[in-house]
């Protein structure tokens, strides 16, 4: 019997969802980047990202296979507003999602950890350093996004696969520590 987990990969605009899916899918992730325009300045904010080019419009896809009947669908949100209401689809039936936090943007995480603390739906924040060290404690982190002491709080670099594929492995074992015990 073939088992399909799925995995939310959210966050703000350009904290590295698509490089994420990218490092660790086993097939090459589809994406839906397109090119950003004249037509997105006053709409996405750039501080911070000032060299982004692209942008993600619907979802990135990637898939791991665990074993020969458990296989890992990855689904990358778009970050920004106007594309939230994919969201909804996209979150359907997932297990879990990893937050990708940008500590010199944490603002734009805190739509998508009350999205799936809302929602009920376990969640990992990860803070991507794919900018070098982050300056903040795991207390100073936790403590501004408001994480509650049950949400795990791990570090990444979304352009590394092993160190994706831990953040995957914390995610996994956190959605199934709140799996109720069967008596």
């Amino acid at each position: 019997m073939h088992r399909s987990v799925k995995i939310v990969i959210a966050g703000g605009f350009g904290t590295g969802k698509t490089t994420l899916v990218g490092s660790v899918s086993e097939i090459e992730p589809l994406t839906t980047e397109e090119t950003l325009t004249s037509a997105s300045v006053g709409i996405d904010d750039l501080a911070g990202v000032e060299s982004k080019r692209n942008t993600t419009v619907a979802l990135d896809f990637g898939r791991i296979t665990i074993t020969d009947d458990v296989v890992l669908y990855l689904f990358g949100t778009p970050g920004q507003d106007r594309f939230w209401f994919i969201w909804d689809e996209l979150s359907r039936g997932a297990v879990g999602a990893i937050v990708l936090v940008d500590t010199r943007r944490l603002a734009t995480s805190f739509a998508a950890v009350d999205y799936f603390e809302r929602r009920g739906i376990p969640f990992v924040a990860a803070v991507n350093r794919f900018f070098g060290e982050c300056p903040y404690t795991e207390p100073e982190v936790r403590e501004a996004l408001e994480l509650g002491p049950d949400v795990p709080l791990v570090w990444c670099d979304a352009r590394d696969r092993e160190s994706s594929k831990q953040a995957l492995v914390r995610l996994v074992q956190h959605a199934l520590s709140r799996i109720p015990a069967v008596a």
